[in-house]
Order: C-alpha cells, then structure tokens, then sequence
C-alpha cells in the first residue's frame, strides 16, 4: 500500500527580500510508503521511527545479517529507504568521483550506479569529513543529491528507476572550511538546499521537477554545516536553519522570513527538533550550547546550557529531549525548563551519528562501530544492549521496515579502509 501526498497550493507572488525570480513549483504528488526512510532523519525529519516495527536490537558480523554490499570510497551519508530500493552516496578520493548508489532493498544486489561530478574535488578540510556526507532524499519518482564540487554547491536530480541525470542546479559558490554534509529537504513542490560558508552563501528553493530556483536567499559570511529541517511548531510549517550566530524560521514554499533571532552559536551541525513550542539548538563552535528557543517570533530563548552537542542530532519524545554529546554522553534533559534528568557513559569512543528513536528506544552508534540500544526513560538511564559492527562508523542508522541499514567501516592489517552497507534484521 503506497499514499500519495497531493499539493495543488498555489505559490505566493509576493517574493522575500533576495528572491531572485518569481515562484512557480511543481504540484506532483509525492509517492511514498509507510515503510520508506525518504531523506534525512526520515518520514518526519525528527530521528523518529515507525514505533511498530520490530528492528533487530543484537547483532553481529555472524547475527541477523540480511544482506551486506561494499561501498566504494568514503562517505558519511545514511541510507535512504523508498519502495524496494536503497540509496547512497560515495565519493573515491583517488578517483575524484561523487556518486549515488541504487541497491536492491531485499538481497542488496547494486541496480544502478551514478557518477554525478568526476573530478573538482576541493582541498581536504576536517580530518573527520568525506566529500559524500549529505544523505539523499526521494520524491517517490527523482533521487535528489548535494554535492560540494568545483568550488560550488550542486543539486542534483535522478531519475528513481535508472539513475539517469534529470537535471543539475548551481546553488551557490562554496569556499570549503571543514566540509559540506547538508542534506537536502524535499517539501511539498520543493527540494529545498542549504550552503552556508565564510565566502557568503545562499538558502534556496528548487522546483523538483526542473531543478529551477524558485526562491533564493542570501546568508552571513560564516562558515556552517546544518540541514534546512522543515518542522511544524506554533501552528505552522516552519523551514528552520540552525547557525551563522542565529536561529532562522522561513515560509518553506517562498523563502518568506517568519523571524529570527540569535540562538545559535556560529558554526553548528546537528538538526533542529521541536517539542511543539520551542526549537532546539546546538552547537561547538567557537561555543558550546543546547539552547530552546520559543519559535513565535517573539526571540526569547527559553533556556541554554553549555553541554558539547555539536554534531549528533537532538531527538524528543514525550516532555523532554534526549542528546548525544561528541564525548560520548547520553544525556536527558526536561524540554521545557532545560532541567537535566540524568546522564550517562556511553563507552569509550565519540560520537558522530544521530540517535534513532523506535517506540521507547534509542539507538545510536559510536565513531568505533558500537551500537547502543538504551531506553527512552525520563527517570533514569536504562542500557538495553551493545553491538559492535566494523571499526568506524561516521553515518546514521536508518530504522525502516524492521530492518537497520548501517554504514560502516572496516581497516585491514594493511591499514586499507573498505566500507560497507549493511541491511539488519531477523530471518
């Protein structure tokens, strides 16, 4: 069973200060499944799963495998789930290819490869990144895909079923720093796409079935890494950009400004979550930060706190938010007064990766390959299990369809690094 989400809702022709032409948009449906992972952080954009399926919660090289593919190169993007295929980005540094993989979603068997840019690799920037770190997102028909390349920000549509290039759109110039991870958002007749950097960059609208710029808006010349997240707080759709020194709320159909208000330290990571009221940000640098901010327009800032939260997504469930600090703390936290609840060890290794919610656990895996299993418990941490998988591991799990796909990295006695895509789950 497939459902359609329909959108015949007309565009406004009043266009926000930097648009740079007049919106028109698409109004084909999007074509999704109950059980797709269709972009990042999934259905709804939050770290949330399906809280009625039944994923694996141990594992191992030898346990509940399903099926497992090399990846060529590296990359830090998740796996995107839709229909029966599974999507990846890859990038080969010594052959300077950015590409998007298509598996089967069953066996694993590849169905289609694409190079989209060979050659333009800029110079490295942190040790950590990869030139493949955003996670695609899927409209039911096109694959859509950023890339940083040639000293620019592309955006990339291909065809689902072949993997055929159907358009390509310049975003913006980009002046690298530490990297580009931003994950394209599909919203409505929109693939909306962010590229902040210190050499001045640019938010915008792309019609999904042209790739033409539908609106476009200019941003601070700081460096940034945040997704656009589109979420819905104080009755409305709301595209939130979090970093660049502010917390940034726009009209997702037009690149409108709602309003914004410092928040956010400069450069920041993660994904903005809500709880309905506020927004969540955090950031690492040049500040550490966990802060709420009351997203009605009115700029307060309802707590703040100095906890290290600077690459790994927020999660909420209930009355109070959950985050995975880069040292590697588990830490609960009341979502209204910012109050801690507790917080605990999780192993010895840091983290990258987002949670993942399912009903009432949380699983998140660690930069050494260690998945933990732990309780959403708003009284007390409750470790469930440990799993450990692969040396390195920099991408989020995906949780669809009882099943956990994981990107992970395997060093040889020879020091060569080969990763792999695994599919999880019990036969």
């Amino acid at each position: 069973m497939r459902y359609f989400l329909l959108f015949g809702i007309a565009l406004v022709a009043v266009l926000p200060l930097g648009c740079r032409e007049k919106p028109v948009a698409t109004t084909e449906a999007i074509e999704l499944g109950p059980n797709d992972w269709p972009w990042w952080r999934g259905p709804n954009r939050d770290g949330v799963a399906d809280p009625k399926q039944q994923p694996p919660t141990t594992w191992s090289e030898t346990k509940n495998v399903i099926w497992k593919m090399p990846i060529p190169g590296r990359g830090h993007g998740s796996a995107t789930i839709v229909g029966e295929q599974v999507f990846l980005t890859a990038a080969e540094e010594d052959r300077q290819v950015q590409s998007v993989l298509c598996f089967e979603r069953t066996t694993g068997k590849e169905l289609w490869r694409t190079a989209v840019h060979t050659g333009g690799f800029p110079a490295k920037g942190n040790a950590k990144a990869s030139y493949a770190s955003a996670t695609v997102a899927c409209d039911g028909k096109r694959v859509f895909v950023n890339f940083a390349n040639d000293g620019q920000v592309q955006a990339t549509a291909l065809d689902r079923t072949d993997g055929k290039i159907l358009w390509q759109t310049k975003v913006a110039d980009y002046v690298l720093h530490q990297g580009y991870g931003p994950s394209p958002a599909v919203y409505q007749g929109l693939v909306i796409v962010s590229a902040d950097h210190k050499g001045g960059g640019k938010f915008a609208g792309l019609d999904r079935a042209t790739g033409k710029v539908v609106w476009s808006i200019n941003r601070p010349k700081l460096p940034n890494y945040a997704s656009p997240i589109i979420l819905n707080v104080d009755g409305k759709d709301q595209l939130i950009l979090i970093g660049c020194k502010l917390v940034t709320s726009l009209d997702p159909l037009t690149g409108k400004k709602y309003w914004e208000t410092a928040g956010s330290t400069e450069e920041c990571v993660t994904s903005t979550v809500t709880d309905g009221k506020h927004v969540f940000s955090t950031g690492g640098y040049p500040d550490n930060h966990v802060a709420a901010i009351v997203a009605d327009g009115s700029g307060k800032v309802a707590w703040t706190n100095t906890t290290r939260v600077y690459v790994p997504s927020l999660l909420v469930h209930g009355k109070h938010l959950y985050g995975i600090q880069d040292a590697g703390f588990a830490t609960c936290w009341n979502s209204a007064t910012g109050k801690e609840v507790w917080s605990a060890r999780l192993g010895k290794a840091g983290f990258t990766s987002s949670p993942v919610l399912v009903g009432n656990r949380i699983f998140v895996t660690n930069e050494a390959g260690k998945t933990f299993i732990f309780k959403a418990n708003s009284e007390k941490f409750e470790l469930e299990e440990e799993n450990q998988l692969g040396d390195e591991v920099f991408s989020t799990l995906t949780i669809c369809g009882s099943r956990v796909y994981t990107r992970v990295a395997k060093v040889g006695a020879d020091k060569k690094r080969q990763e792999w895509l695994y599919c999880l789950g019990t036969k």
